[in-house]
């Protein structure tokens, strides 16, 4: 098979929609615009979630608490995910990715003291929970603030 002979499935694209072609096409004359208004209008356009002049829904539901525009959140880790690498390893955030726990870090890894773990290791991460970091030098590992 060759790139010029690929094809889309039967049934899956549909014919261009031909406006402003006479009145036997059943869209003819307004082209369907209907007759009249803003939206007849050639050049017409509106804002993204813009309702007519209706308070738009973002601004009638109430808020509540505070969202931090600045915050630079961290993919967050359970020490179970640790049980696969092997005794005495040295864990960083790019064994992490390599591995698939971890898709993009883009602020940093934080570990978290969740799951089973009883592996000795030396684990590198932006941010640990105060229970995983103790847990981890408990069992004879480091946890290396990096």
């Amino acid at each position: 098979m060759k790139l010029h002979e690929l094809s889309p499935v039967l049934g899956s694209s549909d014919k261009r929609h031909r406006v402003g072609r006479g009145m036997g096409s059943g869209n003819g004359k307004t082209s369907g615009r209907g007759h009249k208004g803003q939206k007849s209008r050639s050049g017409y356009s509106h804002k993204r979630a813009f309702e007519g002049g209706q308070m738009p829904l973002a601004r009638r539901l109430p808020k509540r608490g505070f969202v931090n525009i600045f915050a630079r959140p961290k993919n967050e880790v359970c020490l179970s995910v640790f049980e696969a690498f092997d005794n005495g390893a040295v864990v960083t955030v790019a064994d992490l990715r390599a591995m698939g726990y971890v898709k993009q870090c883009k602020y940093g890894v934080k570990v978290l003291n969740t799951g089973g773990f009883t592996k000795t290791l030396t684990i590198q991460a932006n941010a640990f929970s105060k229970g995983a970091a103790e847990k981890i030098v408990s069992l004879g590992g480091r946890a290396e603030v990096v």
